[in-house]
């Protein structure tokens, strides 16, 4: 794998943003994220790391991907560096939430956001309703993942 899994540590926050930032602001160009790392921060802190189990993966000792998942079972990021993108980290995070939620899974994602969906569905998750993200006012889709 080249990579190990662990839990987050508080010193990790500042990695974790940047990666944040670097992997949307790949994903969608025309959005200013940058503008929007003060906001990120605010929520990581606020909402995120005292709700959620983090697992970060690194590859000598560079923070390269992400994902958290709460006491519900709400994947709410799955972050992955560019240059990893097509690799099997983002299948082995998955996999990771899957074991701290064995039962159920379910997550947000952007209806234009193809790959991710195309990815989420390899991956075991059925499309479970649309949406609308309240910060962003976009379409999102809701994809469930059921444990056995």
């Amino acid at each position: 794998m080249g990579f190990q899994l662990r839990p987050y540590r508080r010193e990790d926050e500042d990695a974790a943003i940047s990666l944040w930032q670097q992997t949307w602001q790949q994903a969608y160009p025309g959005i200013d994220f940058a503008a929007r790392v003060t906001w990120w921060r605010e929520r990581w802190r606020g909402e995120l790391v005292p709700n959620a189990a983090i697992i970060v993966a690194e590859q000598a000792g560079k923070l390269i991907g992400f994902v958290t998942i709460d006491v519900s079972g709400y994947l709410d990021q799955l972050v992955v560096a560019p240059d990893h993108w097509g690799s099997s980290l983002a299948s082995t995070l998955v996999e990771e939430a899957k074991r701290l939620s064995p039962d159920r899974i379910t997550l947000l994602v952007n209806t234009d956001n193809a790959r991710a969906i195309r990815f989420y569905e390899r991956n075991g998750f059925a499309h479970a309703g649309e949406d609308v993200n309240p910060t962003s006012g976009r379409p999102v889709l809701r994809m469930e993942w059921k444990g056995k």
